[in-house]
């Protein structure tokens, strides 16, 4: 079953932050199981975000989770958001394109 997580967040960094992801999005990502990322920032509030990541399973997403990499960056995001983020973990039982 496909797995989707939103991360969301606010940051008074936004650039750095954008500048960060950017850097690892660069790197050799062989060994990760991301398929696919939206990043958004809101219209109405510039510091806050949400971050959409997209995983074959609940299983790659937690193995990707765990790879050294991801650990890194995650750490190197932390330090940039204005308080803890909020993590949505969702199973995808519905996808339709019209």
């Amino acid at each position: 079953m496909a797995f989707i997580q939103i991360i969301e967040g606010r940051t008074s960094h936004y650039d750095e932050m954008k500048a960060l992801t950017e850097e690892f999005e660069a790197q050799d990502l062989g060994g990760h199981t991301l398929r696919r990322s939206i990043r958004t920032r809101d219209r109405d509030d510039p510091s806050r975000f949400m971050v959409i990541v997209f995983f074959d399973s609940y299983e790659s997403a937690m193995a990707n989770s765990n790879l050294p990499e991801t650990n890194e960056f995650s750490q190197k995001m932390m330090s940039l958001v204005d308080g803890p983020p909020t993590f949505h973990n969702l199973d995808v039982v519905e996808d339709k394109t019209f």
